[in-house]
């Protein structure tokens, strides 16, 4: 699990996403407390990651080269996803000005589980990354623009990425002004599954 900021506006979005990607070797029970201290926000730097990792037994492969983000037709498109019981389940948040849809892929399975019009701030990550984003969208967002929520997302992201291991100190920004109506890229994928 990483991190995917989203503001909708009336007259544009942006989304951020972290680009790291974790995986977990080793015995379930001691991979399942090694994720669950570093998504609890316990551990903060990469160095004491490595370091639980291995008094628990644990090989983990860091990579901060994922793309969690794409535009298509005017839509931006971020994805988040965990691996449970080697079952697969991501989250797909969909956003153009004015407009947004959130879907649950679980293997081969797309359901959209919310929609809606006009302006909104929304965090897809761990409990740590996701209460990281709202504060500082909550402590700095004073009926802003576009660009405040630009500085806003952006502060968000470092600040989760000095506060736990989880979310890499890289991050991809994407903006549009387009307002088409995020149903149809949501439909392709929905016919496409």
């Amino acid at each position: 699990m990483s991190l995917v900021i989203a503001f909708i506006g009336k007259n544009g979005a942006v989304m951020a996403g972290d680009m790291r990607e974790i995986a977990f070797e080793g015995e379930t029970e001691d991979r399942e407390k090694l994720e669950k201290e570093l998504y609890s926000g316990a551990i903060v730097s990469d160095a004491e990651l490595e370091k639980k990792a291995e008094e628990l037994g644990v090989k983990i492969t860091v990579r901060d080269d994922k793309n969690k983000l794409e535009e298509r037709d005017g839509v931006l498109v971020g994805e988040v996803s965990s691996v449970e019981g080697g079952v697969v389940r991501k989250r797909r948040l969909y956003v153009s000005a004015g407009n947004y849809a959130i879907a649950e892929i679980e293997g081969s399975e797309i359901r959209v589980t919310a929609q809606g019009k006009g302006s909104n701030f929304i965090a897809f990550g761990n409990d740590t990354t996701k209460t990281i984003a709202n504060k500082c969208f909550k402590d700095n967002w004073k009926k802003g623009n576009l660009q405040l929520a630009v500085k806003i997302i952006m502060l968000a992201m470092e600040t989760a990425a000095r506060k736990t291991a989880s979310v890499s100190k890289k991050y991809m920004l994407l903006q549009t002004a387009s307002n088409v109506d995020v149903s149809g890229v949501v439909e392709k994928d929905l016919s496409s599954s």
